[in-house]
């Protein structure tokens, strides 16, 4: 780690080893046929920009793991995913994967979710209680699922209809957004919670 996190860029790269190469292919291997909501776009998309953005602003290899496997837990396995997830890459990576994680249960073995505004609720209060690193990561993959919301509403082909893509009517995404803007413009002041910020006030607008 060379500068704050959310800050500005680093002035020394950060060096990728073989551990990076191996989680690439994990990520892939694990979301492999996952497309994001209602696209054609294939989910590991999603993941390597969230991974660019954590190397763009100051993060750490076990950072940009993380970014590459933050939704491995919460989509795919709950805690036996965890459980490999720190056999193969660490303590660190995991506990950055857990923490950017709002629910970790295994809906493949028939465990039930918590109710959906309560587990929002929970992860921006669990905001708070992390370091800075690890609000990064999820920060990072907050801006880019807020990004996609917004490329895809100025779609023609698509506009408002992006809404329908949640489970949750828009103003509930909405006032989502709006409760993580304001957390990360407290916990992580600068350019990318800034960016958040103004993504959510033209959704807002729109």
């Amino acid at each position: 780690m060379t500068t704050k996190p959310g800050t500005s860029a680093m002035s020394v790269g950060t060096v990728l080893t073989d551990r990076f190469d191996r989680a690439l292919l994990y990520a892939t291997h694990v979301h492999g046929g996952q497309l994001r909501k209602a696209t054609t776009i294939p989910y590991v998309a999603h993941l390597l920009a969230v991974t660019a953005t954590v190397l763009e602003y100051g993060g750490s290899e076990d950072m940009a793991i993380a970014g590459l496997l933050h939704d491995a837990v919460e989509d795919q396995g709950g805690e036996p995913r965890l459980v490999d997830i720190r056999n193969r890459f660490g303590d660190r990576v995991a506990d950055i994967v857990r923490s950017c994680s709002d629910r970790v249960v295994n809906t493949a073995a028939g465990q039930q979710k918590e109710d959906w505004r309560a587990r929002k609720v929970r992860y921006i209060d669990h905001l708070k209680t992390v370091d800075p690193e690890t609000r990064l990561v999820s920060l990072s993959d907050k801006v880019h699922n807020a990004r996609s919301i917004l490329r895809d509403l100025r779609k023609p082909d698509i506009g408002s209809a992006v809404w329908g893509r949640f489970k949750q009517p828009k103003e509930d995404t909405l006032w989502y957004y709006r409760e993580l803007a304001n957390a990360f413009a407290l916990l992580l002041p600068g350019q990318l919670a800034d960016e958040l910020m103004e993504i959510v006030i033209v959704l807002e607008n729109e």
